[in-house]
């Protein structure tokens, strides 16, 4: 397997990839030609194919496909001029070969949420998370499996668990430095923060925006599944469901990040600054982590807003 993240300038590639994007497009002469974007576990690179002859076999977005490639250098970032496609055959290729994922174990990750889940002193609140994360079969292999983004964050398999951990992490060890703080009451609040994520992204390969995703977004989602799944358990208070589903919809923090509210109990604001933080330091790691360039600047991160420096001393 030829990792996209392998590939030099000016060498030629014979390898299956995943399609994720294609558009057909017009040159300056008027001539069609396939703008692409292929991928891989170890990320993205932009194709074109210039000559649509009969070496170009018919595909779609989301296909496997392999492909005879050279690779260029366009504006300091490689490119693959594609010179022939074709569909990949079931049996050539390993999809997972294809899906960015965690580096962590995810069974390790979700062992440690479960733990989290069983230290909860609130019967309602551990039976709760016990009815969508473990004891749900089709709940539970999404968690695990899903993204918790399409491009932001944490955009990769078990990329959901892991995010929702970190921020458990952080919150508890808050919930002990702060002792007024309801620990069990911040940390689902944690858990249960994205959980609508699992239905605002579709699955992997695609990793895309659903009709749901598009028309409602994952805070109204994941109040909707809290508000069902609460009424599931008998005598379940509705103060509680309340301060709960409080800290959901008001984590992105203002109006203007999409939340219908802002924070108005101690465990809403500590879980929206832990959500950010985490976020953003996963932006910062990424950044660092990908850079290519000698010397301690990075360069400017569009989401950041921000010139990035390495801490080398």
């Amino acid at each position: 397997m030829r990792y996209i993240s392998d590939l030099k300038i000016d060498e030629n590639v014979i390898e299956h990839y995943l399609c994720k994007k294609k558009q057909t497009l017009k040159s300056r002469a008027g001539k069609n030609y396939l703008s692409l974007l292929l991928q891989d576990k170890t990320g993205t690179i932009n194709a074109k194919v210039w000559d649509l002859n009969n070496n170009i076999q018919s595909f779609e977005e989301n296909d496997f496909i392999k492909i005879d490639a050279a690779v260029l250098s366009y504006q300091n970032e490689p490119q693959l001029n594609i010179k022939k496609i074709r569909r990949s055959q079931e049996g050539e290729y390993d999809p997972m070969d294809y899906i960015p994922s965690t580096d962590k174990n995810i069974e390790d990750l979700y062992q440690k949420i479960v733990n989290i889940i069983y230290s909860f002193q609130n019967n309602h609140l551990k039976t709760l998370l016990e009815n969508i994360y473990i004891k749900n079969d089709e709940l539970r292999e999404r968690f695990k499996k899903h993204s918790a983004a399409k491009s932001m964050h944490h955009n990769y398999m078990g990329g959901l668990l892991e995010h929702c951990l970190s921020i458990c992490e952080i919150c508890n060890f808050l919930s002990n430095h702060y002792d007024y703080v309801n620990r069990d009451l911040l940390l689902s609040s944690a858990l249960l923060h994205d959980v609508g994520k699992m239905f605002e992204l579709s699955p992997f390969p695609d990793n895309d925006y659903t009709d749901d995703g598009q028309l409602l977004g994952h805070i109204i989602i994941g109040t909707e599944l809290i508000t069902k799944e609460c009424n599931k358990i008998p005598d379940f208070p509705h103060q509680l469901q309340s301060l709960l589903k409080h800290s959901v919809i008001s984590h992105h923090g203002e109006y203007e990040f999409g939340s219908p509210k802002r924070p108005k109990t101690v465990e809403a604001f500590i879980l929206h600054c832990a959500d950010e933080l985490d976020a953003k330091l996963k932006m910062y790691e990424e950044a660092i982590i990908s850079d290519n360039t000698t010397g301690n600047w990075v360069g400017y991160h569009k989401m950041l807003a921000r010139n990035i420096r390495k801490s080398n001393f």
